[in-house]
């Protein structure tokens, strides 16, 4: 057994056994071990594998938090890495946000860090936890049911899966919830949540427009109420020396009767590249990113990307799943592949903080949908999220 780190310091609170060592078998394919955490940052060390078998294990933080894709380790050998993991608490000095019933107690603001380790063969020989260091940068990401930590399968935002793409100088901290506008974001306090920690130097990724579409009212609209609201927020964050990121809105799956994607946000990602051009601000365009990569794959594979199933795909969804706005696994995949593209070619100060594994990217020629397989947690049902 590789001893990397004081042995009573390992593991103290997943189990008795301080040495415990994590194993799937194919009866329970995950397992899922929580430790009482204060609110912040947390390097947590993993040593994966095993004497018995060659392993492959993916790993899971908190909401299903994807920070670790089928690590593969051959039998007798160890491969140690390392990942932050962000804890949170609803309470901020002055405040509390707002949550919805089905977010308390959820795993992203709870009083635990928990981990799911996922696979047959998934194996630990060691876990640390400690805290991260001082100057740790946090990627807040603020947004909707589409960037969101989705808590239950078969459903993944793509900021679920950002963190697998962030290397060990920063943290995702993905406040992002189902449903939310720019407006309703502020008022349940998620933003003055992120405020509240921000420090500077953290950036903030900001993707809201498909909730906001469906505002009405006199003079509401994308290049009125929601640009106004736009600079808003980025005047908030400036002021504690954040650095605002705008991302347009992630396409919804259409298609016109010639094959061709169509938009169906309207003006509002448009309006988000005139804020940017106007307060010289970087550019995430998810929505042109995500029509490219739908068009690429076409108007049947296309599906794949977004949460089209039979009934009884998974335990409890008794009806089929038509869903052309929220991503299964694999479309969320290309959807943070996108972003990190974004990040790596037009935000070089956000750039240096990706993981050194990841290589370029190209929307019109997504990943083979073959050759992208994320293991579903254990939490599997098919309840749907806020927001179409």
């Amino acid at each position: 057994m590789l001893r990397l780190f004081p042995l009573l310091a390992v593991c103290a609170a997943f189990a008795a056994d301080p040495v415990a060592e994590f194993r799937g078998s194919p009866e329970r394919s995950a397992a899922v071990l929580s430790q009482p955490a204060p609110e912040g940052i947390h390097l947590v060390t993993i040593a994966f594998g095993a004497d018995d078998v060659d392993s492959v294990t993916t790993v899971k933080a908190e909401a299903r938090r994807l920070i670790a894709l089928n690590v593969a380790v051959p039998k007798g050998r160890t491969d140690v890495r390392r990942f932050l993991v962000d804890v949170r608490r609803p309470e901020y000095a002055g405040g509390r946000v707002a949550l919805k019933p089905r977010e308390s107690g959820a795993p992203d603001w709870d009083d635990q860090l928990s981990l799911e380790f996922i696979g047959p063969t998934a194996r630990a020989r060691v876990v640390s936890i400690e805290p991260a260091p001082a100057a740790t940068i946090r990627i807040f990401l603020a947004g909707d049911s589409t960037v969101t930590d989705q808590s239950l399968e078969p459903y993944v935002g793509w900021g679920q899966v950002l963190p697998l793409f962030i290397g060990e100088r920063a943290a995702v901290a993905n406040h992002a919830e189902s449903g939310r506008a720019l407006r309703s974001f502020q008022a349940e306090h998620r933003l003055d949540k992120i405020l509240a920690q921000l420090r500077a130097g953290d950036f903030v990724l900001i993707q809201f427009g498909h909730n906001d579409q469906k505002e009405k009212g006199e003079g509401v609209g994308a290049f009125t109420t929601y640009a106004t609201r736009l600079r808003a927020y980025v005047d908030a964050i400036q002021a504690k020396g954040g650095k605002p990121v705008f991302v347009t809105a992630v396409a919804r799956r259409r298609f016109d009767p010639q094959g061709q994607v169509s938009e169906s946000l309207g003006d509002f990602p448009e309006a988000v590249r005139r804020v940017a051009k106007e307060r010289g601000l970087p550019l995430l365009d998810l929505n042109t990113a995500a029509k490219q990569v739908y068009q690429a794959l076409g108007v049947e594979r296309s599906k794949l990307a977004f949460l089209h199933f039979p009934a009884n795909s998974f335990p409890g969804q008794t009806e089929p799943l038509r869903d052309d706005t929220h991503f299964s696994a694999y479309g969320a995949y290309e959807m943070a592949r996108c972003a990190v593209e974004g990040i790596r070619t037009g935000v070089p100060e956000l750039a240096v903080c990706l993981a050194p594994t990841v290589k370029p990217f190209d929307p019109t020629h997504p990943d083979d949908p073959a050759q992208v397989v994320i293991p579903a947690s254990s939490l599997a049902r098919g309840d749907q999220p806020e927001g179409k």
